[in-house]
């Protein structure tokens, strides 16, 4: 019977393509800040709208990034996944005629995919009166996966390769899978993380039909507010992020700067309800006690938990009650914090880019802020520290990050400070 022996998983390179910056460093030091990425939607015409604002990129140009020739082929969520991936493989600093690249892969997510290629040929297919004339890079530029097929090719990486679409928990979920692979000895190292372009009027629409966007048009940038009283949905965030995962050894061979370490993860379901999670976070309790165990921490030894807190009427109350639930008496000593106040949420990139403010608030000691919540929702356990106003210095050895997605998707995941 064969046994495995698994292995340490280390963290050494980040990449983030934000509302709050394009840059790792930027959107960190904005994020403590307490910065908001809201304000009106520039992408298209949102007079006929019921939502008029996201948190959109700012400043951001991919002729900076990508030949014109070669963004042509992508959809806005693949040049987005190139941005941060390259920005990862600079800060891991690889010497890439030295190390296996068939031991490296790549596990990307998004929730949508090519959303805008498909409204745009659509649209085009119609002003055609419905003569089939579609561009030769329709699929290869609609299809989720194409992402993580485009980072493969760039730096020739040719080990595991896939991508996951879990909804707002794919990023967590291809974390999570990257984790496994890498500490089962599977791969040596993998570029995990996701994308996403959601701030387009088919995305927007469809959101708004479900009820599930903020309509603060007055005040877009006070209008993800986790936990408070007058919440009415979210904000749409557009962007990426990129998570390097490493075999411990292997880091250590090659002299690799180290960011962390991740230590645990977990994917459950709710089995509950299309869209809304469960009224008691049944299925999120259940992620984050397996995320321990698979850790080997008890609740003790958690010190801040990003959650998925997106500032929905029952979302943000249904994850307070099973933190609650979870952490019991020693939710008072925890910080939490809800950090799409300030990005929006990125949907599929969301975990990816919160797992970045997770290994980031380890780095410093820094509880990144709740912002824009003035009035908690009396649902809210009293006990709990939601970090508001603005970020607060302490000791964080663990983090937890939560992510939830419609279908009852779960995916927690949990980084340790690195001490060799």
């Amino acid at each position: 019977m064969r046994t495995v022996t698994l292995r340490r998983v280390v963290i050494t390179g980040l990449g983030a393509l934000t509302p709050l910056g394009n840059d790792v460093n930027t959107f960190w030091n904005n994020m403590k800040a307490g910065m908001s990425g809201a304000a009106p939607i520039t992408k298209f015409d949102t007079s006929e709208f019921k939502t008029k604002f996201a948190c959109e990129l700012k400043n951001f140009n991919i002729d900076n990034f990508i030949d014109r020739k070669e963004a042509k082929k992508m959809d806005m969520f693949t040049q987005y996944a190139m941005v941060a991936a390259d920005e990862a493989m600079r800060s891991a600093n690889f010497d890439m005629e030295k190390i296996d690249r068939s031991k490296f892969g790549v596990i990307w997510a998004s929730g949508n995919g090519g959303m805008q290629t498909f409204e745009d040929q659509i649209i085009e297919f119609q002003n055609n009166n419905f003569v089939p004339k579609f561009s030769p890079f329709f699929i290869v530029r609609l299809i989720a996966d194409i992402a993580a097929g485009q980072i493969a090719m760039k730096y020739g990486l040719m080990g595991i390769n896939y991508c996951t679409v879990s909804a707002c928990a794919s990023s967590n979920s291809a974390l999570v899978d990257a984790f496994n692979y890498v500490r089962m000895g599977k791969a040596k190292m993998i570029l995990a993380g996701g994308s996403e372009y959601p701030i387009t009027r088919a995305s927007i629409a469809g959101f708004s039909a479900l009820k599930a966007l903020s309509t603060r048009n007055d005040d877009p940038a006070t209008a993800s507010r986790p936990w408070d009283v007058g919440r009415d949905g979210f904000v749409m965030g557009e962007g990426a992020g990129a998570i390097i995962l490493e075999d411990y050894e292997h880091a250590i061979a090659r002299g690799a700067t180290i960011y962390g370490e991740m230590v645990g993860g977990a994917m459950t379901a709710d089995a509950y309800h299309l869209t809304a999670t469960h009224p008691e976070g049944l299925g999120a309790q259940l992620g984050m006690k397996e995320a321990l165990e698979d850790a080997e921490l008890t609740v003790a030894d958690v010190d801040y938990i990003n959650a998925h807190a997106t500032s929905t009427p029952l979302g943000d109350v249904s994850e307070i009650k099973a933190i609650a639930a979870v952490f019991g008496d020693h939710l008072s000593r925890i910080n939490i914090s809800g950090t799409k106040s300030m990005t929006g949420h990125l949907l599929g990139a969301a975990g990816a880019v919160e797992a970045i403010a997770c290994i980031k608030a380890i780095q410093d000691d820094v509880v990144p802020p709740t912002i824009n919540t003035t009035e908690v929702s009396p649902e809210v356990d009293p006990r709990a520290n939601l970090t508001l106003g603005k970020a607060q210095s302490r000791t964080i050895n663990i983090a937890m990050s939560n992510t939830f997605g419609f279908g009852g998707h779960n995916a927690i995941a949990v980084f340790k400070k690195f001490k060799g």
